[in-house]
């Protein structure tokens, strides 16, 4: 075997996708010596975004000071590869910067913003955004302010809207981020569905996690209501029923509105962002897997996205799971070579987790046997 790509997804609470790639790294020259290993770590714009796109990339990171939540200085890193540049919001606008500070009407995505705006100077074309970790329900306004983006209040008098003073928004003058980002390409990494609005909206769904109560939600609702009708008038359609516009607190209908962007699974992103039918070319094997492949796993997941490339490439694509469900075997009609689960043992979830890591790496291990065996 000549060359071998392992892009594997987290097995949740127990093994990282980047602690994945190491195992592969370590376990694979004892093997196959001169085998070219190309390790791509999955991330699904959350905490971490940066460190795994670095790592597929290798990329350097840039460090910034910027705004964060509620506006005090923050230092953020993304990841910058020529044009290219991975941003996750949660540098500058997540959940662990607040700590017990949580409250989703004040909380600001300025700092996201300002980081964006830094990349663009420096050159970068293409923005890859990850939505997860946020503490904001500001539709992502914040990030539009930071970028020029102008709001104007009934009196006239601008101002940066966060998640409890969206109702205030009379007017928005979108045109100065516009000329900021002609020619900038920005996708939104968003692995949620939900709409901007309603009981599956960003309010309803995420904004309890950052600390409101029923009535903060009730209030955040309205903002959020109100935000999409001013968007309304001035964009010519509406997005509160948009797929994944509810991500990050709205901030998916914002990437859509503000940024002139577009939302993608992360997946769909990672395997865009590292040109995988270019890392095809030549590989033997493709190594991939989650913690868990039951139905789902066909239906817009790592394993699914994968397959679809391998499958026109025809190069064979084993999983390797934590654990494999009756329903799985629809994933060989995706192209699915093998599966191999590394529940060896009669353990609890919690035994598992402490042994997750030597438990992928025998199984790993195994499978690479029998592919020296010719078998």
């Amino acid at each position: 075997m000549r060359k071998c790509i392992i892009i594997s997804d987290s097995f949740k609470g127990t093994l990282s996708s980047m602690e994945i790639c190491e195992i592969a790294r370590s376990s694979i020259p004892k093997f196959f010596p001169e085998c070219e290993i190309v390790t791509v770590p999955v991330a699904d714009g959350g905490e971490g975004t940066v460190a795994c796109f670095g790592a597929a990339l290798n990329a350097p990171t840039v460090t910034v000071t910027v705004s964060g939540p509620y506006g005090e200085p923050v230092a953020a890193a993304y990841a910058r590869s020529g044009e290219k540049a991975v941003i996750e919001m949660s540098a500058a606008a997540g959940l662990p910067l607040v700590g017990e500070r949580k409250d989703p009407e004040r909380t600001s995505t300025y700092g996201v913003g300002e980081l964006i705006a830094h990349a663009v100077r420096g050159g970068a074309k293409e923005i890859l955004l990850g939505l997860g970790g946020s503490a904001t329900n500001d539709g992502g306004c914040g990030c539009a302010a930071a970028l020029g983006v102008r709001f104007l209040n009934e009196n006239g008098a601008e101002f940066v809207p966060t998640g409890g003073t969206l109702e205030r928004i009379a007017d928005i003058d979108i045109a100065p981020a516009q000329k900021l980002l002609q020619g900038v390409r920005v996708t939104a990494m968003c692995d949620v569905d939900n709409p901007l609005t309603g009981p599956r909206g960003a309010a309803a769904v995420f904004a309890p996690q950052k600390g409101a109560d029923a009535g903060i939600v009730a209030r955040l609702e309205r903002g959020l209501c109100h935000l999409d009708r001013v968007l309304g008038r001035k964009l010519g359609f509406y997005l509160d029923r948009t797929p994944g516009a509810g991500a990050a607190g709205g901030f998916g209908a914002g990437c859509i509105a503000f940024l002139g962007g577009s939302l993608c699974s992360g997946i769909d992103a990672v395997l865009k962002m590292v040109e995988f039918d270019r890392l095809l070319d030549g590989a033997g094997l493709v190594i991939t897997g989650e913690g868990r492949i039951d139905g789902q796993s066909v239906h817009g997941k790592v394993i699914s996205g994968v397959a679809a490339h391998t499958k026109k490439k025809r190069v064979p694509l084993v999983v390797i799971a934590g654990g494999i469900a009756p329903e799985a075997e629809q994933a060989y009609d995706l192209g699915v070579t093998a599966m191999f689960g590394i529940d060896r043992e009669a353990l609890s979830l919690a035994e598992y987790a402490g042994r997750s890591a030597e438990c992928y790496r025998r199984t790993l291990e195994d499978v690479l046997r029998l592919i020296r065996a010719g078998i």
